[in-house]
């Protein structure tokens, strides 16, 4: 950058020894190197410029310039004239790449840095981080700007090849490289920094384009059309909007882009270019612009008068530059003629000085918010990278044993059990009532009535098994009902050399096979439901624990490890559910008392049931007697029948009978032992089937259960192997990390890096 110049410069826009980096001198400074700005405006601007040197704004959204226009527009022109930075103008390479230019004031020597700042590769497409790479050494002297930078783009149109190829080579070997680009998103950073630069940020971006010639690439005009409003599509962007004099206003699509993201004009700044070469009689059309009277702005448009080609040619000076720029305003009609009010408009001075006055307005509005933006982007940032898996360590074995621990521990306490809705237990629980349910569904339902009596007697459920059981519906479907006459015709049949009175155990073993060969479908259904939950929790925690780490080979790995065990577990259990369901054909129990109550139980029940129906009016007038009470109604004279039987009885010598004994006086029934068979057979199965809807759920959980918590450890490290003599080897595969997750923290690494390079900058403002 050109040091603005003092009233004796003959520094140029070209390239000549007079500019070199080496002049200074005091002078009062243009625009944002004005020393009369304040200090904390200064040290505000300094800040952004801090902050874009971070390269965060890539993630937050930074004040910054950003000029556009048509190609021929002007704008290298005015930027060279903002900045005094000679722009190469060969084959127009000047606006076939943007070039961000940061700018910064320091004390100490005027130095210059350039590097490229690739955001797509060689094919196009977007790269996942940005990729800034340093272009040659720091420049001292300002008469080699210039080259450097017309190089630098051309590495820029030639991404295939080294940066460095156009750092070595002659300065014409690179002005026509085979298959360069027409234009690239990527772009050229200039960092100036010396004691008379101002601090400001900017970016001459490609002029748009109408068509491309025969040898352009059609989709150009999309590309540079994108490229500008990646730019001008922040809010923080300030617009600088060229449009040329000598064209059609309407035929500069510039401004309808400028118009597309900032409808309002409270962003954008026009500037007129080229104002002499505006056809005669025309002028009064563009005076009005600066009048704001066509195409209003919040902050104006202004005009301003660049060096001609021959000028340039010739070598002129900054200050010659503005001598002619100020002459022509101030004697040219209808310039010349304007009010006072609008001579601020015209001069590239004022424009730096407005362009200065907008964009510290905008940063001092804007710094709190980009902190607040910053410290939300850190959290978010921080979040991310805590849910990436921890990048490899040095010691894989370790880290693997350290896994394969806290797994089984996970394991262990899954299985242990935990205080919670969705734990093993509290999900099984609702599958073993069930099965609970259908073992105690599979009870003989015995009738103590006869098969024809069906339609017209019902037996209902005992009632002290709703005591242990609850409720309990013993109605069966008629197929399965047993009648009292067909056990009695059952054990008659099965009769072979026993007394008189007396059956065959066989009849008694047919019924209990009868119900137990039903209890296996019950007892494997459970077995598949604990099953299916326990595989699904083992997966989840399999991925809880080790699908972070590497590319997931361990994860699949233990995943298959566990599936095999799981499985090898599931299938000893079905052995031991059969065996326990084998031991059930036969009837056998040790619990003698407890078989003995319930017989009595059923007994009783099953001969009040028959009696009840067999004796019916006997046996409710008996429960309605009422000693001393009035006469029994069903007596049928007045005196009371059941006194009667009663005293009676008294008088036959046979005190001490009572009314509910009555019923023991009347003929044996001839069924009677089928009642017994009944009643043994049902109290079996009371015993049975709650000894059976213990084992079976203990059986499953020791088996498949506690044999997956047992065995876990010992299967995973003989199924991973990593102690053997390859351990090291198996160690790195499995712990390799993925492409993709290395690439992604990287990425966000890097954020984290630039995030926390802008919050420290914001920091450091708060302490000076």
């Amino acid at each position: 950058m050109t040091e603005t110049p003092r009233t004796s410069d003959t520094s140029s826009f070209g390239s000549s020894p007079s500019s070199a980096g080496s002049d200074h001198g005091d002078h009062a400074g243009v625009g944002l190197s004005d020393p009369t700005i304040g200090r904390g405006r200064r040290a505000m601007l300094d800040l952004v410029n801090k902050l874009h040197s971070t390269g965060v704004q890539m993630d937050i959204d930074l004040p910054q310039i950003a000029v556009i226009g048509s190609q021929s527009a002007g704008k290298s022109s005015l930027i060279e004239s903002i900045s005094g930075v000679t722009l190469p103008r060969a084959a127009g390479t000047c606006t076939r790449c943007p070039t961000e230019c940061r700018l910064a004031r320091a004390d100490g020597r005027w130095r210059c840095s350039v590097a490229l700042r690739f955001t797509v590769d060689e094919n196009g497409q977007a790269l996942g981080q940005a990729r800034t790479v340093a272009f040659g050494d720091v420049i001292y002297d300002k008469v080699d700007v210039e080259d450097r930078l017309r190089r630098a783009q051309r590495a820029i149109l030639n991404p295939r090849r080294r940066p460095d190829y156009f750092l070595s080579t002659e300065s014409d070997e690179v002005e026509e490289p085979e298959g360069q680009l027409t234009f690239s998103s990527n772009c050229v950073e200039l960092r100036i920094s010396g004691p008379e630069v101002a601090d400001l940020s900017f970016c001459d971006l490609p002029g748009l384009i109408a068509s491309v010639g025969r040898s352009g690439n059609s989709n150009d005009i999309a590309l540079v059309e994108n490229l500008v409003k990646s730019y001008i599509k922040k809010p923080s962007c300030v617009i600088l909007l060229t449009v040329a004099c000598e064209t059609d206003f309407e035929n500069q699509g510039a401004h309808r882009l400028a118009k597309e993201f900032d409808p309002h004009g409270k962003r954008t700044v026009g500037v007129l270019t080229k104002p002499d070469r505006i056809p005669d009689g025309e002028e009064i059309h563009w005076i009005s612009f600066i009048k704001n009277e066509k195409e209003p702005l919040e902050h104006g448009w202004f005009s301003v008068k660049q060096p001609s080609s021959n000028e340039l040619k010739r070598g002129i000076t900054w200050t010659e530059a503005r001598q002619s720029e100020n002459n022509f305003f101030s004697s040219t009609p209808p310039w010349s003629e304007m009010e006072a009010m609008y001579q601020k408009y015209l001069r590239t001075s004022n424009l730096i000085k407005r362009l200065s006055d907008i964009l510290s307005d905008l940063v001092a509005k804007r710094l709190p918010e980009i902190h607040e933006e910053i410290e939300a982007a850190l959290c978010g940032v921080s979040d991310a990278l805590a849910q990436l898996p921890p990048p490899p360590s040095s010691d894989p074995r370790a880290d693997i044993m350290r896994l394969v621990h806290a797994f089984t521990k996970a394991v262990a306490v899954q299985v242990s059990g935990i205080p919670d809705a969705n734990g093993l237990h509290q999900k099984l629980r609702p599958s073993q009532d069930t099965f609970r349910r259908a073992i105690r569904g599979s009870a003989p339902a015995f009738r103590p009535y006869e098969r024809r009596l069906a339609d017209k007697r019902t037996c209902s459920a005992p009632a002290f098994l709703e005591h242990e059981d609850g409720p309990m519906d013993e109605d069966a479907p008629e197929d399965s009902e047993i009648f009292i006459d067909e056990v009695y015709e059952a054990a008659l049949q099965a009769r072979t050399r026993e007394l008189p009175g007396n059956f065959p155990w066989v009849v008694k073993q047919a019924y209990v096979t009868r119900f137990t060969k039903h209890w296996s479908t019950p007892a494997y259904a459970l077995c598949d439901v604990v099953y299916r939950d326990l595989a699904q929790r083992m997966r989840t925690l399999v991925h809880e624990h080790f699908g972070p780490f590497g590319q997931g080979l361990l994860e699949q790995r233990v995943r298959l490890l566990v599936q095999d065990l799981v499985k090898a577990c599931f299938e000893n259990t079905k052995k031991k559910i059969d065996w326990l369901v084998q031991l059930e054909r036969q009837a056998f129990t040790l619990n003698t008392h407890y078989l003995a109550d319930y017989r009595d139980k059923f007994l009783a029940h099953y001969k009040g049931a028959r009696q009840a129906g067999e004796h019916g009016d006997l046996v409710e007038r008996i429960r309605r007697y009422i000693p001393g009470g009035p006469p029994d109604v069903f007596a049928g004279a007045p005196e009371d029948a059941i006194s009667k039987v009663l005293s009676g009885l008294v008088e036959l010598g046979m005190p001490g009978i009572k009314p509910e004994d009555i019923p023991k006086l009347l003929p044996a029934d001839e069924l009677e032992p089928a009642l017994e068979i009944m009643a043994d057979v049902r109290a079996y199965f009371q015993v049975a089937y709650k000894r059976f809807t213990d084992n079976i759920p203990l059986a499953i959980d020791d088996e498949l259960v506690c044999g997956v918590d047992r065995d876990v450890y010992v299967a995973l490290m003989n199924g991973l192997n990593i102690s053997g003599s390859g351990g090291d080897h198996l160690c790195r595969e499995y712990a390799q990390e993925s492409s993709q997750a290395a690439s992604k923290r990287e990425e966000l690494e890097k954020k984290l890096e630039r995030l926390s390079g802008a919050s420290e900058e914001l920091l450091n403002l708060g302490r000076s």
